[in-house]
């Protein structure tokens, strides 16, 4: 009988169930239908126990850790309940899962499977693609998220997520070692960008020998110099500007190069600082200058490798092409600059390959055009005209994958920059773009991005989150993607998740006002006024709204000066930012006080300033075509308006307004007001919040409340 008894228990045991570790404690069936734990304590021990499942739990330590406090008799017998709690639980998946004895208290083995014992596995056993996959799926999710208990918890639960991380740490390094000594460079790169998403400081340290050998470069735009028969102005400069562009794209395939964003390298358009400044501006160390000379079909690019610090050229050659052999030529010139960098450096680069991405070469100068005046974006019909020219472009190619991603960035560009009625329309329209894309090209990351877009005007944050992650698996070395995950991530109140992604977009592409709009409210919501103050002044610099500059100082308690910086706002009115759409025109007085009364009741920090900015709030609401607009939703947050919030963005999220629940995450009053209204959880769960949270973690500032069940 004993033998038989051993035999069985050396049998291996089938995994009855599965356990989330990263992010909140969820427990699942073999079906993956969630198993509810509902004391809260018999949550945490379970969690406890799947962390290490080969290691039994002392009762003592257990009592201490959960019931701190407390007499050790009525510790233990606090314990002795837990545990019947817990056994009942799980007692329909079988009996013995939890083996408890007199002093210790442990899992049978292989019962629980759980996320972080997977990615090990993975690790130990050189599966690289499953271990990325799952490190990207887990993303920045602390280790048993939303579990709130008592000190002697909380500080268990710290030594324990610094325990994992340094050993993940440690194997994903050994990891991408043996990777690069084997020469697997695919999935050296695919491990190397799953593990940043979760440690970017991995990275920016160089705990590996690629990325200690990273170099930052910038490609300015090009001049273009015009032949008699090219005298064709802004004509001439799309084309040149649409090259650099795509030379942008294709050296930022080196995984040696960080390539600066195109739109922070555009700002040097004409400009007559040296290239010193320029470089430093940029955070970079090489520039790429040159010109374009197009006479007809015929192309002549001139180019050259400058050192940033001491403006002095390193390399120069000069190419020539026609239309017909465009790509091919952009790929020469890619690749000679990859060599001279490599042959500056002393080192060995991968050469990048341009994308062939249409075979008409009208459509693609049409492309370029459009994509031109895309980036341009603010201006009386710019958009329109952009959106026609890619149009036009995909009647010549309708399987030109980029053109169509190029469309759906200029359709939501129109819906977000422009005073328009028809947002949720032209929102649809740009799903179906970026749907296309993605059709025709899978790999098109910044098409899934857009189409994350929509997913928040249909209340699917969760289909918006997946999205945007599966963009930067796609393209993490795109800032308009990195950007756009950082952001969502804010949008849902996990600001510490969000905020790698916003300052490595930035790092990338640090002459953007947009990013630092995000920045200076990440580092606000996360209690650091001072660096707030800073991005939002870079903000303002940039010619941005300085509205986060006002806030940020109002926090600080500097009102006067936080109302005087709000008012400057007035001045970009119909150049970067837009009345809302169907508003009647104001007279420059009415402008005026109408910009101090919002001012004052956001940044004076007095109610009745605040009461009476609610009041022209709610005349806004009553008579605004669009109740919707930001210009009603912003400001109701910042001032705690619950209602208004509840009333506006609750009942309808376009791509113009989902941005503004960027500043609900803020612990400061009266931002609280609105966390703290009986109608909040109503709220979010309308709009899709609460599911985000129940798969990517609830918020820095809102955990999971206890009882809480999301709707069936």
């Amino acid at each position: 009988m004993d033998h038989e008894d051993n035999m069985d228990r050396d049998k291996p045991r089938r995994t009855l169930l599965r356990a989330s570790l990263f992010g909140s404690f969820q427990l699942r069936d073999r079906y993956s239908g969630e198993i509810l734990i509902s004391n809260r304590r018999a949550r945490a021990l379970l969690a406890m126990l799947c962390l290490a499942p080969e290691r039994p739990l002392s009762r003592i330590h257990l009592s201490k850790l959960l019931w701190p406090g407390r007499f050790e008799t009525q510790a233990r017998a606090s314990l002795r309940q837990c545990l019947l709690d817990l056994g009942k639980v799980l007692a329909p998946f079988g009996n013995d899962i939890l083996v408890v004895t007199r002093n210790r208290v442990s899992l049978s083995p292989n019962s629980i499977q759980t996320d972080l014992a997977d990615l090990e596995n993975a690790l130990a056993h050189d599966q690289i693609a499953s271990a990325s996959e799952m490190l990207i799926t887990i993303g920045t999710r602390p280790l048993l998220d939303q579990l709130h208990l008592a000190p002697a918890f909380e500080g268990w639960r710290t030594r324990q997520r610094q325990h994992v991380e340094q050993m993940l740490k440690s194997s994903v390094k050994n990891a991408l070692t043996v990777l690069e000594r084997a020469g697997k460079l695919t999935d050296y790169h695919r491990l190397l960008e799953a593990w940043k998403i979760r440690d970017p400081a991995f990275i920016s340290a160089g705990t590996n020998a690629r990325r200690e050998n990273v170099t930052r470069l910038a490609v300015l735009p090009f001049t273009s110099t015009h032949t008699a028969e090219t005298q064709a102005g802004d004509g001439q400069h799309y084309f040149t500007d649409g090259i650099v562009g795509e030379l942008i794209t294709a050296l930022g395939q080196v995984p040696q190069l960080q390539v600066a964003g195109r739109r922070s390298s555009f700002q040097f358009q004409n400009s007559h600082l040296t290239a010193p400044a320029i470089a430093e501006v940029l955070r970079v160390t090489y520039l790429v200058e040159g010109s374009i000379q197009r006479q007809g079909d015929e192309i002549r690019i001139h180019i050259q490798l400058i050192d940033g610090r001491s403006g002095l050229e390193i390399w120069t050659q000069r190419y020539g092409g026609t239309i017909d052999n465009l790509f091919a030529l952009q790929e020469t010139i890619a690749r000679a600059v990859t060599l001279a960098l490599g042959t500056a450096l002393d080192l060995k680069m991968q050469a990048p390959d341009v994308r062939q991405m249409t075979h008409n070469k009208q459509a693609y100068d049409l492309y370029l055009q459009g994509r031109v005046l895309t980036a341009r974006a603010i201006g009386p019909g710019i958009l329109e005209t952009a959106i026609d020219l890619l149009e036009q472009a995909l009647v010549l190619d309708p399987k030109f994958a980029e053109c169509w991603t190029a469309l759906a960035e200029a359709i939501v560009y129109k819906a977000v920059y422009t005073p328009c009625l028809d947002r949720l329309t032209l929102s649809k329209r740009m799903a179906q773009c970026a749907r296309k894309a993605i059709a025709l090209a899978p790999t098109q990351g910044h098409a899934h991005a857009m189409l994350g877009i929509h997913k928040w005007t249909k209340n699917d944050i969760v289909g918006a989150l997946d999205l945007a992650f599966e963009a930067y698996r796609l393209e993490p070395h795109n800032p308009d993607v990195v950007i756009r995950l950082g952001s969502f991530l804010l949008y849902c109140g996990r600001t510490a998740e969000a905020l790698p992604y916003i300052e490595a977009a930035i790092d990338q592409d640090p002459v953007h006002g947009r990013n630092f709009a995000l920045l200076s409210t990440a580092y606000l919501n996360s209690g650091d006024v001072k660096k707030a103050i800073i991005a939002g002044q870079r903000v303002a610099d940039l010619g941005f709204p300085s509205l986060w500059l006002g806030v940020a100082t109002a926090v600080s308690g500097q009102h006067e000066l936080a109302v005087e910086q709000y008012k400057q706002t007035r001045l970009l009115l119909n150049t970067v930012i837009f009345p809302p759409a169907g508003s009647a025109p104001m007279s420059p007085e009415a402008l005026d006080a109408f910009w101090l009364l919002a001012a004052k009741g956001v940044c004076s920090g007095a109610e009745a300033d605040r009461v009476q900015y609610c009041n022209m709030l709610e005349m806004l609401y009553a008579t605004l075509p669009d109740k919707y607009d930001a210009a009603i939703v912003m400001p109701a947050i910042w001032m705690g308006h619950s209602e208004m919030v509840f009333k506006t963005i609750g009942e309808q999220i376009t791509p113009a307004n989902f941005f503004c629940l960027k500043v609900l995450w803020g612990d400061r009053e009266p931002l609280n007001k609105i966390r703290a209204h009986p109608e909040f959880m109503n709220f979010a769960a309308r709009i899709g919040l609460t599911a985000a949270w129940e798969k990517y973690g609830w918020p820095d500032l809102l955990p999971r409340p206890d009882g809480w069940c999301p709707e069936p």
